[in-house]
């Protein structure tokens, strides 16, 4: 019986055993970079009008880019324009009022009141001389010259004639005295209030025109001029252009080889050999699942971390959603670790 055929076999068994065990106890290579999926996210903003008017103009479309304070739409304000017309002339009669009431009586308003006490004090004497005649001739007829009726009337006229001297004492000595304070008061309040009032008008019709609160690029225009706008209905959507990040995810044997500020490189489908730099600006401190957007096998059910790679994109090639790929270079002592974690027994 030949026996080399079996002692062949024998030595590349043992051989194939030894490479094996080399494969199976080598130390993992090194990796140099981490590399990343994720999708180009950025922050928008939804622009409304403050008021309810109806729109009278709309000045940029689709895909515009505006600066901050640039003028986006108004409002038809004519109504408020009248309100605020009326406004201004209730202010000026309340200023009219207060500033009456703060000069006081006039002089000749003064002359007018003093002329109409003498008056009644004349008609006083009047008709108290009346009523002395009247007393005298009865008191000489043994009460048959003046009937009771006269007498009745005539002292009648002497009350009447008393009350409204009193009165006209009275009327001149507030003419005198002037206005109370709380007069005054009040219709400084008045003229206050109609002052608010006025306020609120001009900055109603000054939000009626709608401005850019930052730079961005109009990613859409939802509604037209003549359209009825109200607080509740936004009228442009707005991207914000810079930052620009990637929302990538990693897992937790990762999660300790990267670090905030760490460089990276943002590779897209459409610029493959144009990569962007970038950063490490954001690591969540919290674990979540893998989002259904991450499809890959290993990772669909894993727990993992977002991360945020800030990207400089002065070309303004991101867009939205689009798929990217990021690079992180590693550091020495962060390739050699998970060798080390290898090792330990």
């Amino acid at each position: 019986m030949n026996k080399k055929p079996l002692i062949a076999a024998a030595v590349v068994l043992l051989a194939g055993g030894a490479a094996l065990a080399w494969w199976l106890n080598r130390e993992p290579a090194s990796r140099s970079e981490l590399v990343l999926y994720g999708n180009v996210d950025l922050r928008q903003v939804s622009l409304a009008f403050n008021g309810s008017e109806r729109i009278a103009r709309l000045m940029v479309e689709e895909g515009d880019h505006v600066k901050a304070g640039q003028v986006l739409g108004e409002l038809d304000v004519k109504t408020l324009q009248l309100r605020a017309e009326q406004s201004r002339a209730q202010i000026a009669v309340a200023q009219q009022a207060l500033g009456r009431l703060q000069t006081g009586s006039r002089p000749e308003e003064i002359g007018q009141a003093r002329a109409q006490v003498t008056a009644a004090e004349a008609d006083a004497r009047l008709a108290e001389q009346q009523v002395e005649r009247l007393q005298g001739i009865s008191q000489g007829t043994a009460g048959r010259g003046v009937s009771q009726q006269d007498m009745d009337a005539a002292q009648a006229r002497r009350k009447v004639a008393q009350a409204q001297l009193d009165n006209a004492r009275k009327a001149q000595q507030l003419v005198v005295t002037g206005p109370r304070k709380e007069d005054i008061a009040q219709a400084q309040a008045q003229l206050e209030s109609a002052r608010a009032a006025l306020a609120v008008l001009e900055h109603q019709v000054a939000e009626s025109t709608l401005r850019a609160p930052i730079d961005a690029v109009v990613r859409a225009r939802l509604m037209e001029p003549g359209d009825m706008a109200s607080p509740q209905r936004p009228v442009y959507t707005l991207a914000v252009t810079n930052p620009k990040w990637v929302r990538a995810y990693v897992t937790e044997p990762d999660l300790g080889r990267i670090r905030s500020g760490m460089a990276a490189k943002v590779l897209t489908d459409s610029h493959p050999d144009q990569p962007l730099d970038g950063r490490i600006g954001y690591i969540s401190s919290v674990a979540e699942f893998t989002p259904k957007t991450v499809q890959t096998e290993e990772l669909r059910s894993s727990l993992v971390y977002e991360v945020r790679v800030l990207a400089d994109d002065s070309a303004d090639r991101l867009r939205l959603g689009m798929p990217a790929t990021v690079r992180i270079a590693l550091e020495p002592q962060q390739q050699q670790a998970p060798a080390k974690a290898a090792n330990r027994p």
